[in-house]
């Protein structure tokens, strides 16, 4: 047995409810801040932190070829079950090294990061910025949410600032394209306070 990821806690028990959470809340509604960013013609598209898989079906209906990379089995496997697609390659990785990924030594034109960098500490995400950096293509775009408010219990969550990110992130080349700050979709977060922000960047061709 692989001992467990960090930044996963709780996720392999609450699967089953989380797939009714995370599957009630269209893609279109989570990404609406960015959907004027995203490619409008078939993509490489990696989904970090795929989850329920979700968002990579929704990329996959659109044209795009998708890379999901998912640590925890409960949800990479229950993901694949329900979201079955030639379209979608399953990767079990995780952060801060994306090891198994960046031995297929692939690059994406969009990077999606959603609802995961909050699972990182700071050194961690020191590691990550740049082996998530490595996978986009030139012209391609990242794209993360990050999470704020109180930390459910059982979970491994840290606060994090948008300039802690977009400095590093500007260091690594990439530019920003878009910092809104706004409420939480799902009834749950939103009662108890949880906001999201959204960062995109772009890599200069």
């Amino acid at each position: 047995m692989q001992p467990q990821v960090r930044g996963t806690e709780g996720y392999a028990a609450e699967a089953d409810s989380l797939f009714v959470r995370y599957e009630s809340i269209p893609s279109e509604q989570v990404h609406a801040a960015v959907l004027h960013l995203l490619p409008n013609t078939p993509a490489r598209v990696l989904d970090i932190g795929a989850g329920t898989g979700r968002d990579a079906a929704w990329f996959a209906g659109l044209g795009h070829q998708v890379v999901a990379v998912e640590p925890t089995d409960a949800l990479r496997v229950g993901a694949m079950r329900l979201h079955a697609s030639p379209a979608i390659t399953w990767i079990d990785d995780s952060l801060p090294e994306l090891a198994t990924l960046a031995a297929r030594d692939e690059q994406f034109d969009l990077v999606m990061l959603t609802a995961v960098l909050m699972h990182l500490d700071e050194e961690q995400r020191r590691r990550a910025l740049p082996n998530i950096a490595a996978r986009i293509a030139p012209g391609g775009m990242l794209i993360m949410t990050l999470r704020h408010g109180p930390v459910p219990p059982g979970r491994r969550m840290f606060e994090i600032a948008a300039e802690t990110i977009v400095e590093p992130a500007r260091q690594l080349g990439l530019t920003l394209q878009l910092n809104r700050h706004g409420e939480s979709l799902g009834a749950e977060n939103r009662a108890s306070g949880v906001t999201w922000t959204t960062l995109a960047f772009g890599k200069p061709s």
